[in-house]
């Protein structure tokens, strides 16, 4: 049974578990949209770092990202896919699944020596 759950600990989607996309996708799947400078200031990632791991996840497919300008402001806009939105929803009840196997582990009993 242990080796099981830390076998399926291994199989999770690094391209959502890492914790700053994970961080954006959550955030995104409260709502159906985001523009950047809130992702920005909810995730607390640098321009440079939201705007790489959004690019990771738009190659993956699991968000859209639209680009505009406000006036002459440049604008972007960022909202899951229904795969991106597919995905993390079975990401998070994965994570609980696990969590509940892990909760049934007994430690074992160590002998003196």
């Amino acid at each position: 049974m242990k080796r099981a759950v830390f076998e399926e600990l291994s199989g999770l989607s690094r391209l959502i578990h890492d914790p700053s996309r994970l961080a954006i996708l959550t955030a995104l799947s409260a709502c159906r949209g985001a523009d950047f400078l809130f992702l920005q200031s909810l995730t607390g990632l640098t321009k440079g770092n939201l705007s790489g791991h959004l690019a990771k996840l738009e190659r993956g497919g699991l968000v859209a990202i639209v680009k505009s300008f406000k006036g002459k402001v440049p604008h972007t806009a960022v909202a899951l896919t229904p795969e991106g939105r597919d995905a993390i929803r079975r990401h998070w009840k994965q994570l609980a699944q696990l969590r509940r196997a892990a909760g049934k582990w007994s430690a074992p009993q160590l002998k003196p020596a």
